[in-house]
């Protein structure tokens, strides 16, 4: 006598399940492979430094993006923050702070840091201001703020770009060109700072309240609030995190170039979004991973930089970048129906 086995439904619902979870995994192995055939020198030592710094750039932005968006908000006021704040550093290197009497304060590289970041946190705690005191939604908030930091930064040089910044050693602040260019054992500094904030942000993630209040807040904030969670402070911290991650990004670049313009960073905000939804963060909030960001922060660097190689055009770059987000957010609406039903059918075998 024989038998046959035949694969359940349900069996087949998991083993779908599984494969969108694992998307953005898989979407950088095939990303990839295609540029690694495609593209000349895409597997070259330089590239693979050039890459990793790219990708830095937009992993900042987007792990900050990844905490606003699991509440359930959104912050897209990022890219002029790291405009702005790379403004200011580079307004304190050159001419420090002029009190009014003859005579100017210069600071050292620690000190503009410390100043830059606390202007990204600053801009942040607006952010959440507005979005929990005012109750204006996140998406009118962050958005008029794109405006205010853009046009802040634009009315610091009235449009003109701050150059040579070398700093002083006088003042101390001749090590500022090694926050974005600089290396420590053959790995760049940015790189390392990148580790340190990944690090941290998963250790907040999993392993403290703060982290769960944070999922519970955007899975049911209402809930949240009811079984004592501080939601107004949850979400302060998110949008104050994200504008300290803004802040970091803008003294990199203003360090790597040596340059400050008020253009810095447009169009940053749709990078570190599609790289969290990549990541499998839910644009409805309450889930979401870092480490997913990080995944998918290297598929959009690798996109990026593999079109440039291959000669695409920039317009064409833009268009696969919104297919990306839009592809993205329906694979993520189908795992959520997906989830939903395999939720429903373990009740009913149950």
């Amino acid at each position: 006598m024989t038998t046959t086995t035949a694969h359940s439904p349900s069996a087949n619902i998991n083993w779908l399940l599984l494969l969108l979870k694992a998307r953005t995994f898989v979407a950088l192995i095939l990303v990839f492979t295609y540029f690694a055939f495609a593209a000349p020198n895409f597997l070259s030592v330089a590239n693979a430094v050039l890459i990793s710094k790219h990708v830095a750039i937009n992993a900042f932005l987007a792990i900050g993006m990844t905490f606003v968006i699991i509440t359930g908000g959104i912050d897209l006021s990022v890219g002029s923050v790291v405009g702005l704040t790379s403004m200011i550093a580079g307004y304190l290197v050159l001419n420090g702070i002029d009190p009014g009497f003859g005579w100017s304060i210069q600071f050292n590289t620690v000190e503009i840091m410390v100043m830059v970041c606390f202007v990204g946190v600053f801009v942040g705690w607006i952010n959440g201001i507005l979005i929990t005191r005012l109750n204006v939604a996140p998406f009118i908030a962050t958005l008029g703020m794109l405006y205010m930091a853009r046009g802040a930064a634009l009315l610091m040089s009235g449009g003109r770009t701050f150059p040579n910044l070398n700093g002083s050693a006088e003042y101390g602040s001749a090590s500022f060109p090694l926050i974005g260019a600089g290396s420590f054992l053959g790995i760049p500094v940015m790189i390392w700072m990148l580790i340190i904030v990944t690090l941290a942000s998963v250790y907040i993630a999993r392993r403290t309240p703060l982290g769960r209040h944070i999922y519970a807040t955007g899975g049911n904030e209402r809930g949240a609030a009811l079984s004592g969670v501080r939601v107004r402070r949850v979400k302060m911290f998110v949008y104050m995190f994200s504008g300290l991650m803004a802040a970091l990004v803008g003294l990199i670049i203003a360090s790597q170039l040596k340059a400050a313009h008020p253009a810095t960073g447009e169009f940053f905000e749709l990078n570190a979004i599609a790289a969290a939804v990549l990541g499998g963060t839910s644009m409805s909030g309450g889930r979401g991973r870092i480490m997913g960001t990080i995944i998918g922060a290297f598929v959009i660097g690798i996109l990026s930089d593999g079109l440039i190689m291959m000669g695409v055009s920039s317009f064409w770059q833009m268009v696969i970048k919104g297919l990306v987000i839009v592809t993205a957010v329906v694979i993520d609406q189908a795992q959520s129906r997906l989830q939903a039903r395999v939720a429903l059918t373990q009740e009913a075998g149950s």
